[in-house]
């Protein structure tokens, strides 16, 4: 498990441009899930661009923070929707 904010971005840089599944505590006992590309990654924040299944945004943005956290976990799935790595 990442120790650092730069442990996160590091593996985050190594897998732009991936599908990933991400998991984040919504507040009061609700999980908001999506599914999407890892787009970009900047100084303080990673932006993925979800999937348009009637979602009601087209990019949402997380800290690192919040992985550090633990309020979004992150999985990135291979080309066959497996599990490749999982961040948390």
């Amino acid at each position: 498990m990442p120790k650092t904010l730069a442990d996160i971005k590091k593996s985050l840089d190594a897998h732009l441009g991936k599908r990933l599944h991400l998991k984040a505590n919504g507040g009061r006992k609700k999980t908001i899930e999506h599914a999407g590309v890892l787009r970009d990654t900047y100084r303080a924040v990673f932006v993925v661009e979800l999937d348009q299944d009637d979602n009601a945004f087209e990019r949402v943005s997380y800290s690192y923070a919040d992985i550090l956290t633990e309020a979004v976990e992150i999985t990135v799935l291979d080309g066959s929707d497996q599990t490749a790595f999982i961040i948390k």
